[in-house]
């Protein structure tokens, strides 16, 4: 039986197409016309994504596959392993669900290298834009200990936290950058279309101005007769930026700078014990060692100041020695994470100390948040105010000289 990618028109009138498996493409149009399909296109999977990759899809650039969607289709597959559903025949009816072409596409190709005598970890393996280390790790760790569909549903919940999570701090930081754009785009609209206008009356008088409205004139000209010095300038910034923060010296500054800035630095710390805990809870209740845990839980935090304290205390814990002690002699977690792990260690239950641990940082970074936004927002609104008034000044100023000298 092979797996087929197909495009018709469903009786609706609409187009449609999906992913499906049949003996052959003439089976295939024989059940999807008792669907109501009438099929207009029938190629094997393979194929299907030899021509998928030739062909210019500007669509795939802005569709995504997000990690709620691979949350949610892990959920279903935990559903239907834990009904008693074999795997082949779970991940046979989790495609025909799977609503992502990318994802459907993962998954038929894993389904059809476990149907082969692979193991469901080895087949995911091929997909790592999909399936992190994390991921592959449990999926390995369920099929040793015979408890996949358990290890699917702690994934599925890990996945849907770690979503969650970050969509708080996306949601946080999305109103300071629409603001930051949107104060850019009035102040170059100001300074290339109102100012000019109303400084040209300036000129007319030939009265001495204040430096003030001199370095207006001056700054508005930059906008109207260098504006493409200043796009190149601004682009070059960027890619200049870039090109630092890869480096080991920047990403090092700036990881620094996030964990100790008085603005995001508490936000983030919450955000990083948040995500280092519940990462770590998952892996060691699901059977992965714990120096191979740790190792995994390093990449996650995705920030080099505490990817370092990690590689310290897993060493630590390799000579023999607890994971408390090094984390707090690090100074980068704070006192009651490293006191609350200490006691897990003592009392055999680091696991669940580590869910508690997660579970209370959650709740610090909801109020994290509007601590951050609430000191933002006004922050923001007050630097507008100050550049657009700080303009009107300098226009509003010279206009009451000039009125008075003629009046």
């Amino acid at each position: 039986m092979a797996v087929y990618a197909w495009k018709g028109i469903s009786a609706a009138g609409k187009n449609v197409k999906g992913v499906r498996d049949a003996d052959s493409p003439k089976a295939l149009r024989a059940i999807l016309k008792r669907d109501g399909v009438l099929v207009t296109e029938v190629l094997e999977s393979a194929e299907a994504a030899k021509k998928s990759a030739r062909e210019i899809n500007f669509k795939k650039y802005f569709k995504r596959v997000k990690t709620m969607d691979i949350a949610l289709a892990t959920k279903q597959l935990y559903i239907l392993l834990r009904s008693g559903v074999p795997l082949v025949e779970a991940l046979t009816a989790l495609i025909e669900q799977v609503e992502q072409e990318e994802l459907r596409h993962a998954f038929t190709d894993a389904r059809d290298k476990v149907n082969e005598g692979i193991s469901f970890a080895e087949a995911l393996k091929a997909h790592p834009k999909y399936f992190s280390k994390l991921y592959l790790s449990l999926v390995s760790a369920g099929e040793a200990s015979g408890s996949l569909e358990i290890v699917l549903g702690r994934l599925a919940e890990f996945l849907n936290d770690q979503a969650r999570l970050k969509g708080k701090v996306s949601s946080a930081l999305a109103y300071p950058a629409f603001m930051a754009v949107a104060s850019l785009a009035i102040v170059a609209l100001m300074m290339t279309v109102v100012v000019p206008k109303v400084t040209a009356i300036f000129e007319d008088f030939g009265q001495a101005l204040p430096w003030y409205t001199d370095l207006l004139i001056f700054t508005s000209k930059l906008f109207t007769d260098y504006w493409l010095l200043l796009i190149i300038l601004l682009v070059g910034g960027v890619y200049g930026y870039r090109r630092w923060k890869a480096t080991d010296k920047g990403r090092a500054r700036i990881d620094k700078w996030m964990l100790t800035s008085r603005l995001v630095g508490p936000l983030m710390v919450k955000v990083s014990v948040s995500r280092f805990a519940r990462t770590l809870a998952t892996l060691l209740s699901s059977g992965v060692p714990v120096l191979q845990a740790m190792e995994i839980t390093r990449d996650v935090l995705d920030n080099v100041i505490l990817e370092d304290a990690i590689d310290k205390a897993r060493e630590s814990v390799r000579e023999g020695d607890g994971l408390a002690k090094p984390l707090k002699a690090s100074g980068q977690f704070p006192p009651i994470a490293s006191h609350m792990i200490a006691i897990g260690e003592k009392s055999g239950q680091l696991e669940e100390m580590l869910e508690h641990l997660s579970d209370a940082y959650d709740q610090e970074v909801d109020i994290a948040i509007q601590a951050f936004t609430s000191v933002l927002e006004p922050l923001m609104i007050l630097v507008m105010g100050i550049i657009t008034g700080s303009i009107a000044f300098s226009i509003l100023m010279p206009l009451l000289q000039i009125s008075e000298f003629t009046g």
